[in-house]
């Protein structure tokens, strides 16, 4: 259809998708009540060009946060469009207990090259949160397997958000998600304090409060340390809650004592690998390396779901027996699906033929710049940047903020999703600096609007 030709086109298809479609992290309701307050519109797309997405009117939004943090090279990428066709016509799918293929075995070696051969052998699904849940599974296993049983309990940060799974939700601190399946969850995470950089006082840097929470963490490892299986973190980036950056110095010292207590160290890389905090994975920046490395959203560029559970060669091996049950007996029918896998790999090779880390440099560069004058409203607190990321909080009292803000923002061509009081940027990274000054002016234009 061509997305011009019927001006109604947009109306049609919303109706359509309200009478059959249940979206996700969605009140319903707020898409059907247009003029209220919190009403949250529902967009059609037709199609998508580079950063751009086109509704069936014509209409078009820059895609200012990568579709969920997804969308790495842009849209209708030549490069990824090419490697999938060509997968399509050898092979589309084959399972992987018993049978193996060229993609997945080439994307193992690949990412686990990445790590420089610590994280020797890759684990596949098709999410996030269900790599989350491999990860405990792996870690918990892994104990038991080495005859510690009783290591079973896991540790995650305040405010973190590790997915939406029952086992996931174990170790998310976001009570919008976790408080109304709390009874079906059995082994909640202990939460540790987060090192987030806005809690440093007056003559304090975010490297103190990255050590005050890193002392928070010794603790309660001096104590419970051989109960622990593992600590689950997002590295520098919690994203659900709020963005929060923090300062490599805590990624140092929790390594240093999951050694010192025998825990296992998982990174959470979903939304903050491949690139987001300038190097590929954000670990990298602390100079240090997890037991177990959970990656997905960018993966395959967007194009389709998978995620990986990356781990050390010393966990793999204690799952080697006679015995199937001592086997790490997970699956899901599409584990390790050749036409995602191949996506994955053409990823990969756009990162190193087109320099993209020494490319991302500059468009941070340019963020920072388009961010300048946001900063400088007498509204706006916390403007941070970690690499293609860019947030800030809004002093606002409206419980109806963040949906003003995202109508405003599509009113002007973009889309920006708050969380909360806080405005973010997360763009693929193909934007030009038109782009970037198109992201600016509209987020500018659309504060202005919802504060009105």
């Amino acid at each position: 259809m061509n997305p011009r030709a019927a001006p109604s086109a947009n109306a049609d298809w919303l109706a359509r998708s309200l009478a059959a479609v249940w979206h996700p992290c969605t009140q319903m309701r707020h898409h059907a009540q247009a003029g209220e307050p919190s009403h949250l519109p529902l967009i059609p797309i037709a199609r998508g060009s580079g950063a751009w997405l086109y509704d069936f009117d014509g209409r078009r939004y820059l895609d200012g946060v990568s579709s969920w943090w997804t969308n790495l090279f842009g849209h209708a990428h030549p490069r990824l469009n090419r490697a999938l066709r060509d997968q399509i016509e050898t092979l589309e799918h084959v399972m992987l207990a018993g049978f193996t293929h060229q993609p997945v075995i080439e994307l193992s070696e690949r990412l686990a090259a990445l790590t420089g051969g610590v994280l020797g052998h890759a684990f596949y699904a098709s999410d996030g949160a269900s790599a989350v849940e491999i990860a405990l599974k792996m870690s918990f296993h892994t104990w038991r397997n080495r005859g510690r049983p009783e290591k079973r309990e896991f540790l995650c940060l305040a405010g973190s958000y590790h997915g939406e799974t029952v086992g996931a939700l174990a170790v998310t601190d976001v009570a919008l998600f976790k408080d109304a399946y709390a009874p079906l969850i059995g082994n909640p995470a202990r939460v540790l304090p987060t090192p987030d950089a806005r809690l440093a006082g007056p003559n304090e840097t975010p490297a103190d409060v990255a050590r005050r929470a890193a002392a928070a963490l010794e603790d309660h490892l001096r104590e419970h340390g051989g109960r622990t299986a593992a600590l689950i973190i997002e590295p520098l980036v919690q994203g659900a809650a709020g963005m929060v950056m923090y300062d490599p110095e805590y990624l140092r010292l929790a390594r240093a004592l999951c050694d010192q207590y025998e825990i296992h160290l998982i990174c959470d890389e979903i939304a903050v690998g491949y690139g987001r905090t300038g190097t590929f994975f954000a670990h990298e920046q602390a100079g240090i390396r997890p037991d177990l490395l959970c990656l997905s959203k960018g993966i395959s560029s967007g194009y389709l779901p998978l995620s990986v559970v990356l781990c050390r060669d010393a966990i793999y091996d204690t799952f080697l027996d006679d015995a199937t049950a001592r086997a790490f007996l997970h699956s899901h029918s599409y584990t390790g699906n050749p036409l995602a896998c191949r996506a994955a790999l053409a990823t990969l090779d756009i990162f190193t033929e087109d320099d993209v880390l020494t490319a991302n440099q500059r468009r941070a560069e340019q963020l920072a710049a388009a961010l300048e004058p946001l900063a400088a409203r007498p509204e706006v607190r916390h403007p941070r940047q970690r690499g293609m990321i860019v947030a800030f909080d809004v002093m606002t009292d409206d419980p109806h903020f963040s949906r003003r803000f995202y109508r405003a923002a599509l009113d002007n061509a973009a889309l920006i999703r708050p969380i909360g009081n806080m405005i973010y940027w997360m763009p693929p990274y193909i934007v030009d600096a038109a782009d970037i000054a198109h992201l600016g002016a509209a987020t500018e234009r659309a504060l202005e609007s919802a504060l009105r």
